[in-house]
């Protein structure tokens, strides 16, 4: 990792350098990879409650634990797979979670088996373009956020509340809510 404290970036990443690599190499970026989306989408769930900063800590647990996030292989976890994960303090031991993520697997199968791109299906809700914030006003939800939500959970996904999925839409560079005063801001989407 490196990184640069002299660099001015959003206030939320402070000085923690995982935060500051995250918030300058990953966050904001659209990303347009199927399994990595869904992948986000599971850990901004299972960040319910916590802060982002823990998740960062366990990402590499959790990916050890959830097998990369191969929806093909999480899709078939069963009750062992469930308590050895909740053993495990490597990730996030809360079971509501887990068992979430193994259903969202089976449903990410299920749409992509259909014929159904999982990127194409959340990128069409901002008809594949990147929303930009005002850099100044910053939202925890909005009404894009509360329609994915809605059809997230109509589809059968769990912690899917809007906030959650607002802060999966920033993450994966749907919304680009990068500061007025912040580097990345200046940079152009990539």
């Amino acid at each position: 990792m490196n990184t640069s404290t002299a660099l001015p970036r959003c206030t939320w990443c402070g000085a923690d350098p995982l935060y500051q690599h995250y918030h300058d190499t990953e966050w904001g970026v659209p990303q347009r990879d199927p399994r990595m989306l869904w992948e986000m989408l599971m850990l901004e769930g299972f960040q319910a409650g916590l802060s982002w900063i823990t998740i960062l800590r366990k990402r590499e647990g959790f990916r050890l634990a959830f097998d990369g996030f191969d929806p093909a292989k999480v899709a078939r976890y069963d009750e062992a797979k469930i308590q050895a994960l909740v053993a495990d303090p490597g990730i996030v031991r809360a079971r509501a979670k887990i068992v979430a993520t193994i259903a969202g697997a089976q449903i990410y199968n299920t749409m992509m088996a259909a014929g159904e791109d999982f990127a194409d299906y959340c990128w069409a809700f901002s008809d594949g373009k990147v929303l930009r914030g005002d850099g100044v006003h910053f939202a925890t939800s909005t009404p894009l956020s509360e329609a994915i939500s809605k059809d997230l959970k109509k589809r059968g996904f769990k912690f899917v509340g809007p906030t959650i999925v607002y802060a999966w839409m920033q993450a994966i560079g749907m919304v680009d809510d990068h500061a007025v005063h912040c580097f990345r801001r200046l940079q152009p989407a990539r």
